[in-house]
């Protein structure tokens, strides 16, 4: 028995357009939020809650990115300080912050970005150009431009 296609004969696919790259900086934030290394934790938590984030990069005075600072974090930091009894405006965002941060390029393919999604259980990337942060990619982003191609087969070369 022969496997049934759900995009039916392909003998109807002879003259069809390539759908056009969806680039990861089309989707990207570039209105960010953003901490210093020097802030207090208890300045993000307000910024969390303030701005509905839940999280954002930290970058230096130069824009450069030097970690990423969660509500995981803080909640850690929180944590830690009632169990020790340390207020919390006596720790700041470098202590705390992901100094180890997994970027992604502009320039790739949305559909390449969901799947480093999945497989690095992140919700989202920091995109930096010349070494400074110019974005930031979410998975909320991600799921826009798929919107977007609602009417697209999804065959990346094709068009339905």
């Amino acid at each position: 028995m022969g496997i049934k296609s759900f995009q039916g004969s392909r003998k109807h696919q002879q003259n069809v357009k390539p759908t056009p790259a969806l680039k990861v900086r089309d989707y990207m934030a570039t209105n960010l939020i953003t901490f210093r290394p020097h802030q207090t934790v208890q300045e993000v938590v307000e910024s969390l809650i303030k701005y509905k984030i839940s999280g954002g990069p930290v970058v230096n005075d130069k824009q450069e990115l030097v970690g990423i600072i969660s509500e995981g974090d803080c909640l850690k930091q929180l944590s830690e300080s009632r169990y020790y009894n340390m207020p919390l405006e006596h720790d700041n965002v470098e202590k705390r912050m992901a100094k180890d941060v997994e970027t992604i390029d502009g320039n790739m393919d949305v559909f390449d970005a969901a799947n480093k999604f999945l497989n690095s259980k992140r919700r989202r990337f920091p995109i930096v150009e010349n070494g400074k942060l110019v974005g930031q990619i979410s998975q909320q982003d991600i799921l826009k431009a798929a919107l977007e191609l609602k009417s697209v087969n999804w065959n990346s070369t094709t068009k339905g």
